[in-house]
Order: C-alpha cells, then sequence, then structure tokens
C-alpha cells in the first residue's frame, strides 16, 4: 500500500488547526471541523460528517478525538485516523498543561476569571451552532422532527445516559422506517 504523504500532512495540518479550540470541548469543535472536511477540503459530505459526529458521540472517548479519528480513517484509513488523531490532540495537550501552569499562577486574579466568563458564553453559542447545522442534516421531514422534540423533552426531564437515548433512538428509527413502509409511505433517508 503506497502512503500519500501529501494528504496525511494535509490531514494533520487541517485537525492541528482545529485542536486549539479546546475550550468548550469537543461540540465547541463540531463547527470548524465540518467547515473544514466539508466545505473547504471536500474530503467529506455533511450528512456523513452528521453520521460521524452521532457515532462518536455515542462510543467512549471524547467527542472532538473520536470524530476526527473517524473522519481521517474515512479519508485515508489507519494513517489518516492515526494523523487526525495526533493533530486534534496535540495542541489540546499544549493548552492543557499551559492552563494548568497558568492557573496555579492566577487563579484568584480577576482578569483570568474575568476571560473565563466570556468565554463560557462563546462556547454556548459555538454549541448551539453546531447543534443548528446537525439539526439542519437530522431532522428532514415531520417524523425526525418530532422524533428531536421528544428526544429534548426526555433528556430534559430524565436522567438517561446519552447511550441510552442514542439506541433508543436507532430503534424508533427502524420502527418508524418499517411502519412507514407498510403504509406505503415514501420513506426519505438525507437531504
Amino acid at each position: 500500500m503506497k502512503v500519500n504523504w501529501k494528504l496525511l500532512s494535509e490531514i494533520f495540518v487541517t485537525f492541528l488547526k482545529i485542536g486549539p479550540v479546546t475550550f468548550g470541548g469537543g461540540y465547541a469543535m463540531i463547527p470548524l471541523i465540518e467547515r473544514e472536511v466539508v466545505t473547504k477540503k471536500k474530503w467529506v459530505k455533511a450528512n456523513e460528517v452528521a453520521d460521524v459526529f452521532a457515532i462518536a458521540e455515542s462510543v467512549p472517548g471524547a467527542i472532538a478525538i473520536n470524530s476526527a479519528t473517524f473522519i481521517g480513517y474515512r479519508i485515508a484509513r489507519t494513517p489518516g485516523a492515526i494523523v487526525a488523531m495526533a493533530g486534534i490532540l496535540i495542541p489540546t495537550f499544549i493548552i492543557i498543561i499551559g492552563l494548568s501552569i497558568s492557573y496555579l499562577y492566577f487563579k484568584d486574579n480577576p482578569k483570568m476569571e474575568a476571560a473565563f466568563e466570556g468565554i463560557r458564553p462563546a462556547i454556548v453559542a459555538l454549541i448551539t451552532f453546531a447543534a443548528y447545522k446537525i439539526g439542519q442534516m437530522a431532522i428532514i421531514d415531520k417524523t425526525t422532527l418530532i422524533t428531536a422534540f421528544v428526544t429534548v423533552v426526555i433528556l430534559y426531564f430524565s436522567s438517561l445516559h446519552p447511550a441510552i437515548i442514542i439506541l433508543s433512538g436507532a430503534i424508533v428509527g427502524i420502527l418508524l422506517i418499517k411502519i412507514k413502509e407498510r403504509l406505503g409511505h415514501t420513506v426519505q433517508f438525507d437531504e
């Protein structure tokens, strides 16, 4: 198997640029990952990346690392998975070490506290935007809209683990497709 070093270095640099957006966790990285791999590089399609995010959230581990690994694998198999994961991890690791050291020195500094107070709403905006973008791809008809709404209600009013919610969503999706097919309705899978 011939290794495409140019592609691997592109994958690494792409995820290296995304990695510093560690504040807010992996969910804050979702719009950046989507912009880079779908819009700019056109390595994967929008519906594929939405599926990757769903899978990445349902398996153990951080969503950013899982997403980078899955997308890297999709682009260039195992070498792509390795360089994408390294690209996302290196800046995150450096930032966490730097923040830990800074926190020890500046933990009672009002300016540092103010900076973190400003970062939090920006992170909420990034996560909200990511949810909106994924929602555009995932909510394709009335059935998926109702499923999403019911899921939000269940999440809000219960303490069910997200993995149970995802598994339940898969089961509900399969059942709804079977019901629609038996009733003779057209089944739409993507945009």
